[in-house]
């Protein structure tokens, strides 16, 4: 709205000061700013409505945990502080005009509700189960496919596959190839560091390959923000983790988008440049923003949960953005503390329905997804699930939960890094 009226004011009325709002790191610091306050001040009020509704999960209590801490009458549904602190200050300083942004926000409201949905089930109908598996998996589905088709048929959606930048009598200049629509994406360690989706399927011809690509690529869509939002959702479970990993995978996919948006940097880079994509670089502000303001609630002892309707949000905001840059094949590096929080649980379950048929309870982690691991002792394993055996045992010192969240944080930072260095690294 703001960026529409000044954009306006300084194009007709060459207002002072009103082309600050053309200036994308402006925007980006308004909107960092911005959600923070947001975050911090309708967190406060919204806790307090919540508390004084007596809306809240039972997370655990004192008895089975190892330290005898206990978080019963927590409110949860705090996604929605999120939410809000991110979309308040996208709708002020955004291009509402501009598909990648509309992506974002429509990406933010969708999963957003359906976790906003399983929450209201757990919370107000005390339905442990929440949402069915089955409509969460239709809503995941359902918004890759709108991201991938959008991309394919959105005229606004193109890339300059190269970019060379050039000193040329003193002045730099910069020479692009012509926009074009392509299932061109950036991959990790290689020189020439682009894969096309297209090029997998040479052998159906020239003008199948292409529509062969496109499929392809929406279908991977589908499978990351599905694979994404769920790993995001696994790892939220104790107090500041999720929000905590999530803004940190934010500054890099910013610091990614933001390289991708500028023709000079991308061609310095040697990535392919991305017209309006600056506008990914404004939301991804706003959601650091949100996540780091949530925290003031959200850290250790926490004052309220996220709930599904941040988690499956977060998870499919990271998603959705990385698509848009051409990134998601850096996904598995930088959300790697996801990828291990769910391949940890799709194990545990395999390995214990394996040793169910044969009438043994066997387990390869105390508890899934990983970083319950730390926290739970062998005899709580055993008092749960009598005569059940333990793969992985660990050291037997069981971990604070502070302790386990920064160092969680930790391994984010340094997989956060290395992604930001494959910029440089092939």
């Amino acid at each position: 709205m703001l960026y529409h009226l000044f954009e306006s004011l300084s194009a007709t009325h060459h207002i002072p000061g009103s082309g600050m709002f053309t200036y994308v790191s402006f925007r980006a610091i308004f909107a960092l700013v911005a959600s923070i306050v947001i975050s911090v001040w309708f967190g406060s009020h919204f806790i307090d409505y919540l508390k004084k509704k007596k809306i809240s999960e039972t997370q655990r209590d004192a008895k089975t945990d190892p330290f005898g801490v206990g978080k019963v009458g927590v409110p949860t549904m705090g996604g929605v502080i999120i939410i809000l602190a991110i979309l308040v200050p996208c709708l002020l300083v955004g291009d509402l005009t501009n598909v990648y942004m509309l992506l974002m926000i429509f990406t933010t409201l969708l999963l957003g509700g359906l976790g906003f949905a399983d929450d209201y089930i757990k919370t107000f109908r005390k339905n442990k189960e929440g949402l069915p598996g089955i409509a969460k998996i239709c809503g995941q589905v359902l918004l890759g496919l709108v991201v991938g088709l959008t991309m394919r048929y959105s005229p606004q959606v193109v890339i300059n596959e190269k970019v060379e930048t050039r000193i040329e009598n003193n002045v730099e200049v910069v020479v692009k190839t012509p926009d074009v629509k392509s299932t061109r994406t950036t991959i990790p360690f290689l020189k020439n560091n682009d894969l096309n989706y297209a090029d997998m399927f040479g052998f159906l011809g020239e003008k199948a390959k292409y529509q062969a690509g496109w499929i392809f690529f929406v279908l991977l869509t589908i499978f990351v923000v599905t694979a994404v939002s769920n790993g995001s959702n696994m790892n939220d479970g104790m107090d500041g983790m999720a929000a905590g990993n999530s803004a940190i995978i934010g500054i890099a996919l910013g610091l990614l988008a933001y390289v991708s948006s500028n023709v000079v940097t991308a061609g310095h880079y040697n990535l392919m440049y991305i017209p309006g994509s600056q506008e990914i670089v404004i939301f991804l502000f706003a959601f650091i923003g949100s996540l780091i303001g949530f925290l003031w609630y959200n850290s250790y002892p926490a004052q309220i949960f996220m709930g599904d309707t941040g988690s499956l949000a977060i998870g499919g905001i990271i998603a959705v953005s990385a698509l848009c840059i051409h990134k998601e094949l850096l996904l598995p590096m930088l959300c790697g503390v996801f990828v291990m929080e769910s391949i940890s649980v799709i194990g545990q379950r395999l390995y214990y329905k394996t040793g169910k048929k044969k009438g043994v309870h066997r387990r390869i982690w105390k508890r899934a997804p990983f970083h319950d691991h730390f926290r739970t002792s062998l005899e709580q394993v055993q008092k749960t699930d009598p005569g059940s055996t333990v793969l992985l045992k660990g050291h037997g010192n069981l971990q604070f939960e502070t302790k386990i969240t920064l160092r969680f944080w930790i391994v984010s930072i340094g997989l956060a890094a290395l992604t930001i260095l494959t910029l440089k690294i092939r």
